[in-house]
């Protein structure tokens, strides 16, 4: 574990990370969260009954946008080039719920950990605001990182 935060500079002030002089490798990150839902909020989801519209689709597409926004949303991250963002989201009855997998993909500098967690934050933040009317008891839990690989550290996995 680094015993350095690199986002202070000596005298402790929040600072962007200078990576100019880092090589550009390709870069992966994937991420992971759930919400949390009534069995019967999870068939309306799947039958198509939301009001809104359909859920899943929209959920995707807002977990996309999100990704290509981050720099924008947290203060320190880079701007990066997204070569591809893959955001997945399964009904699982046993949750019961549903699983939001973000995959984000680069060449460059440095990594996309915070694009695919920002892709699940938001596509999860997307599944509760379209169907809050059907079940206003839905949880969004555990979203974190589940591997990633290139640049320094190398290839990391924290789940299966």
């Amino acid at each position: 574990m680094t015993e350095k935060l690199t986002h202070l500079d000596a005298e402790g002030r929040a600072r962007m990370v200078d990576v100019s002089s880092k090589p550009d490798t390709e870069r992966v990150a994937v991420a992971r969260g759930e919400v949390i839902m009534l069995p019967a909020t999870l068939a309306l989801i799947q039958e198509g009954g939301i009001k809104k519209g359909d859920v899943l689709t929209v959920a995707q597409l807002a977990g996309v946008m999100a990704a290509k926004k981050t720099s924008e949303l947290i203060p320190l991250c880079h701007p990066l080039p997204m070569h591809q963002v893959v955001v997945d989201i399964q009904a699982v009855e046993e949750l019961p719920g549903l699983r939001i997998t973000a995959t984000v993909k680069t060449f460059g500098k440095t990594g996309v950990e915070m694009e695919a967690l920002t892709a699940v934050s938001v596509a999860a933040l997307t599944v509760y605001d379209m169907a809050k009317a059907a079940e206003k008891t839905m949880r969004i839990q555990n979203i974190r990182l589940v591997e990633k690989h290139g640049g320094r550290s190398g290839d990391i996995f924290l789940e299966e």
